[in-house]
């Protein structure tokens, strides 16, 4: 049966506009089927402006606090719709890279609109019936609203509305603890508002290291921010334009409420039950080779679960590429997934927390942590806190990171590149330039060889006794 395309892509955010990009350019007939705007959740709701924000938020730290390098001035003046002005600049620089027009220029047919599988080969908008040689469904996700009494009624907001704000709310309840909520809840207290945080479990981002979420949690309480732990938000109501927050036994008065609990994926209108594709509550059903029970159908970013990230979108898309355009042999690899979380401190991470690795190997695991305070550059621009903590195992093989501390997100990629090609810890001690913050990777990666000689009783003799002995001749 002749098909009209090769690919059609349902969804056109980060893993969706990597495959059409990639395969137009291979001179692939190519649909890019969206019912919004191109660029998805991390154009505009999620990478880059939360990022935007957060550096906006960061000068506004920094001018107050710069009398500890002994530089005075007033208090600064904030004026928040500014600050989301920036946020929105940043969106219109950036978008011209994901516009319809660029994509048109590669040879890629844009269609907008909201559309549905009504069998396993066709799928069906504005009407026009698509029918293709494989289909990627490519969608995202959308925030995950709790069960909470009173919520809908009172209202709240999502990262869907949280940068189109021209107005700060004096205070805010984030409820959610992980990376969103402690990015916000951070900016939002940085410009200006009296900011509580809502987790559910005894620390706050708890899929981290819990040493490095320590670390960030310190700095967030000493900034002044409220965190509630092991509180699991019961009811909200209003009275007199105020939102009550009803938490285990804490009662909490606000202005507004951030939603910051998760991500559901975005597949009710699909129909995907007429392709023959299977899915969850977590998303649709792949295999290694991202292929969904309908083996012409692929998925890839927060659609499929896992990892929800942009960059592993991206990565996902590759592998998309080649078995939906040619022979589907390619298999996905998440051995080697970093991530971070954008508060200040940055937190990053790659590979097995410490307590996965000795579930895994025993004994044969090594610890190797530097603090930042061993580090030149970090003294001399005061960011001292925190650490990078290495997992290895005896033979230097790297088994996982956890950094905490400054430019964590930028730092991690060292120990990434090292994995990725299966590089010898000892691989990071190479020279470094002096003074750098880099230097807190070569430092760790010498502690491996520092712990085994401490631990080598008999070298030590040996070495005692052979210089004693070049001593006397």
């Amino acid at each position: 049966m002749a098909v009209d395309y090769d690919l059609v892509i349902i969804g056109g955010g980060s893993g969706g506009l990597v495959v059409a990009s990639a395969a137009a350019q291979l001179k692939a007939k190519v649909a890019l089927v969206e019912k919004n705007k191109l660029g998805g959740d991390c154009l505009w709701y999620g990478c880059v402006p939360s990022k935007s924000l957060i550096h906006a938020a960061r000068v506004a730290y920094e001018v107050k606090n710069s009398s500890r390098f002994g530089i005075y001035t007033n208090t600064p003046e904030i004026n928040f719709a500014e600050a989301n002005g920036h946020v929105q600049k940043v969106i219109s620089a950036i978008e011209p890279h994901d516009s319809p027009e660029r994509f048109e220029g590669l040879g890629v047919e844009v269609i907008f609109g909201s559309g549905k599988f009504i069998d396993k080969k066709t799928f069906e908008v504005n009407g026009r019936k698509l029918k293709a040689r494989a289909f990627v469904v490519s969608t995202g996700s959308r925030p995950a609203i709790p069960p909470v009494a009173g919520l809908k009624e009172a209202g709240f907001l999502t990262n869907e509305q949280v940068f189109s704000l021209q107005k700060r709310p004096d205070s805010l309840a984030v409820i959610g603890a992980g990376p969103i909520g402690c990015e916000l809840g951070q900016s939002f207290h940085r410009l200006g508002a009296q900011v509580t945080i809502f987790s559910s479990r005894d620390r706050i981002m708890p899929k981290e290291d819990p040493e490095a979420a320590e670390v960030v949690e310190k700095q967030l309480i000493s900034e002044g921010i409220n965190i509630v732990k092991n509180a699991r938000v019961q009811r909200v109501k209003v009275s007199d334009g105020k939102k009550y927050i009803l938490a285990g036994d804490k009662e909490i008065v606000v202005d507004e409420i951030l939603v910051s609990a998760g991500r559901t994926p975005n597949v009710e209108s699909l129909n995907l039950e007429a392709a023959g594709v299977k899915y969850d509550k977590k998303g649709i059903k792949v295999n290694e080779k991202l292929q969904t029970t309908n083996p012409k159908i692929y998925g890839c970013g927060d659609v499929i679960g896992g990892y929800q990230f942009t960059h592993v979108a991206a990565h996902e898309a590759v592998v998309v590429i080649q078995n939906s355009l040619f022979f589907p042999s390619k298999k996905v690899d998440y051995r080697v997934i970093p991530w971070a979380t954008f508060t200040d401190p940055e937190l990053a991470r790659v590979g097995l927390t410490e307590e996965q690795a000795r579930n895994r190997y025993g004994d044969d695991v090594y610890v190797l942590k530097q603090p930042f305070a061993g580090v030149d550059r970090a003294q001399a621009e005061a960011a001292t806190a925190g650490f990078n903590k290495i997992i290895t195992r005896g033979n230097g093989e790297i088994l996982g990171a956890h950094m905490v501390g400054p430019s964590a997100g930028e730092l991690i990629h060292e120990i990434v590149l090292a994995m990725n090609y299966k590089l010898n810890v000892s691989a990071l001690t190479g020279i470094h330039i002096y003074p750098t913050l880099s230097e807190v990777n070569s430092k760790a990666g010498l502690l491996l060889k520092k712990q085994k000689y401490a631990q080598n009783k008999g070298l030590q003799n040996i070495l005692q006794n052979l210089f004693g002995f070049l001593r006397s001749l």
